[in-house]
């Protein structure tokens, strides 16, 4: 009797996710859709105020927006050596 049990309580539980996961789907999709959206909102508006930045510039003006890091090597690592494979 007990593993008629088991096995009715976990078909239970199958079927209730199942149902349930049908009803919120779709709003736990909405949501997600709402969040993407408002980051791709926030993020396209502020190339907006850039671009709108950048145009009110007069025209030859030079403007450095960020400047690269320079990269230097380690003068102790060795020299050079070509070479020739020989067959």
């Amino acid at each position: 009797m007990g593993l008629l049990k088991t096995i009715l309580i976990i078909a239970l539980v199958y079927y209730g996710i199942k149902i349930l996961s049908r009803i919120f789907a779709p709003l736990l999709l909405k949501f997600a859709a709402k969040k993407a959206e408002e980051r791709f909102g926030g993020q396209f508006g502020q190339f907006q105020k850039r671009q709108n930045q950048q145009s009110q510039k007069k025209e030859g003006e030079i403007t450095i927006d960020k400047i690269p890091e320079t990269k230097t090597s380690n003068k102790n690592v060795g020299e050079y050596v070509d070479y020739e494979e020989i067959e």
